[in-house]
C-alpha cells in the first residue's frame, strides 16, 4: 500500500489524540470524501475506472446511478464481488489487459485488500482503492448518508439503522478495537 487512510471518525479521533502534532483527516471512498475526486478526474482527464464489488444487481444499479451524475465517466468495466479464486485471477488479468487507471474494490475486509494486493503483484500499475460498502450504499442513493448524519459525523449511527447486521461490529468489535488501540499506544509509549 502506498497510502493508508482512515475512514472512520472514531479512528481519526484516536490517532489524532496519540499523534498530538500532526492532525489527520477522515478520508473515505464515498460521496462525502474521495469518490467525487476520482469520478471528476475520470470525466475531465479521461481516466478509466474498473469497479469490483457487491452483488450483480447492486453493481449494475451503482454504475447507472454514477453515470446519471457523471455523464462522461469512463467506466471500462465492472464485476460483482462474489468471486471464486479462478474468477479473481481471470478478472485480474482482464483489468491489467484493459489498463485501467483506477480500480475500486468493495468486497469487505480483508478480501478487498487481498484483491488489490494480488492485482498489483500481477503487474497492475494504476491506482487501487478499497471502498467497503460504498457500492451497495450508492446503489440505493447517490447521497447515502442523510445531511444530518453526515454533518454531525453520525454516519456510523445511520449505518446501524440502515444495516442492523452491523450492530455487532459497533457494539462488540469497535469497543474491543479501542481497548487494543489504547493498549498498543501505552505499550509503545505513544501516550501517557
Amino acid at each position: 500500500a502506498d497510502y493508508i487512510e482512515f475512514d472512520g471518525q472514531l479512528l481519526v479521533w484516536l490517532v489524532n489524540l496519540v499523534l498530538f502534532k500532526k492532525k489527520i483527516k477522515r478520508r473515505s471512498f464515498d460521496m462525502t470524501s474521495v469518490a467525487p475526486i476520482i469520478f471528476k478526474d475520470s470525466c475531465e482527464d479521461e481516466k478509466s475506472i474498473f469497479m469490483v464489488g457487491s452483488t450483480q444487481e447492486n453493481i449494475e444499479k451503482f454504475v447507472i446511478t454514477i453515470k446519471n451524475m457523471y455523464s462522461n465517466i469512463n467506466f471500462i468495466g465492472y464485476s460483482n464481488g462474489y468471486l471464486n479464486e479462478c474468477a479473481k485471477q481471470e478478472l485480474t488479468q482482464k483489468i491489467i489487459g484493459l489498463k485501467a487507471d483506477y480500480v475500486v474494490v468493495g468486497m469487505g475486509t480483508p478480501l478487498q485488500e487481498e484483491f488489490l494486493f494480488n492485482l498489483k503483484s500481477s503487474g497492475f500499475d494504476g491506482q487501487g482503492y478499497t471502498c467497503g460498502g460504498f457500492i451497495h450504499q450508492t446503489a440505493k442513493d447517490i447521497n447515502y448518508y442523510p445531511k444530518f448524519y453526515n454533518k454531525y459525523n453520525l454516519r456510523w449511527l445511520y449505518r446501524i439503522l440502515d444495516e442492523p447486521k452491523l450492530l455487532k461490529r459497533y457494539l462488540l468489535y469497535y469497543p474491543l478495537s479501542i481497548c487494543l488501540f489504547t493498549f498498543d499506544a501505552i505499550r509503545y509509549k505513544l501516550i501517557f
